[in-house]
């Protein structure tokens, strides 16, 4: 079997196409890159709409935080303190058990219990959390001078946010927010460990290199392919953010302009 029959087999098999089953000899360095590399289909996946999605839940409790409102805020502070006090792993644990107790009650809402949603929506609370807090340290330090700028122009309510609020807001947190989006593409390897199962064919990339590990009895084959697919995805998350962050920055002058710093998270 040539490469290209590999890829044609076994490319897409983490979405359900190509062969059933997985290679039970012959563990190729090519079928290990290909499958690991089918696997990572699901963990772009994850990272992405959790990060979408977490984006703008994170920017309205980021502003309800910073609200004189206590209403608004302390439910705020509460969710903040909820997500980033506990464990992401255990996170997945309890919500797994909690979307059981749903699925009990409400069968309708069975596909909460499944990896392809129920995953995603640990990953999208946690990440806008995280990224709240980000989002709240950088509405914090915008210059008063901006606001009362804005105030001189007649500039309140909706106009200022969008007109100076929010861009400032953006392009001071921009930086931090970069290396909060690199760790969750990173933690999307956790849902492999966590009780959500996966339907039919549909596993990450951790799954196929766990397979090959236990397998080989080599673990340091699949795993150190693995991480070079986590770099490769790393490098263009830092790619995409950094023209965006380009963007954001295109008023200052050259040397004022702020730059990506990739900091990494060791314990969360």
């Amino acid at each position: 079997m040539t490469c290209w029959d590999v890829i044609s087999d076994y490319g897409l098999r983490s979405l359900g196409f190509g062969e059933r089953l997985l290679p039970r000899d012959d563990f190729t360095i090519c079928k290990q890159v290909v499958l690991i590399g089918s696997g990572m289909i699901w963990n772009v996946y994850f990272g992405t709409v959790a990060l979408l999605a977490g984006f703008f839940l994170a920017v309205g409790t980021a502003v309800a935080k910073a609200s004189a409102n206590p209403l608004i805020r302390k439910p705020a502070e509460w969710f903040i303190f909820v997500f980033r006090g506990s464990p992401l792993f255990i996170q997945f644990f309890f919500a797994y058990f909690a979307f059981v107790s749903l699925k009990g009650a409400v069968p309708a809402l069975g596909g909460l219990t499944a990896a392809w949603l129920g995953a995603v929506i640990v990953l999208f609370l946690n990440t806008a959390a995280y990224s709240a807090e980000i989002f709240y340290g950088a509405l914090m330090s915008i210059p008063k001078g901006d606001i009362e700028a804005a105030d001189a122009y007649g500039m309140t309510g909706w106009k200022r946010f969008r007109r100076i609020t929010f861009p400032t807001m953006m392009r001071l947190a921009w930086p931090s927010y970069t290396n909060e989006a690199i760790f969750l593409f990173h933690a999307t390897t956790l849902v492999f460990f966590s009780g959500f199962p996966s339907r039919g064919q549909m596993g990450d990339a951790l799954y196929y290199a766990n397979y090959f590990a236990d397998k080989t009895f080599n673990p340091f084959v699949p795993y150190p392919i693995l991480a070079c697919y986590f770099i490769i995805l790393t490098l263009i998350v830092i790619g995409i953010f950094g023209l965006v962050n380009a963007r954001l920055n295109r008023h200052l002058p050259q040397q004022n302009r702020g730059k990506l710093r990739l900091r990494l998270n060791l314990i969360r």
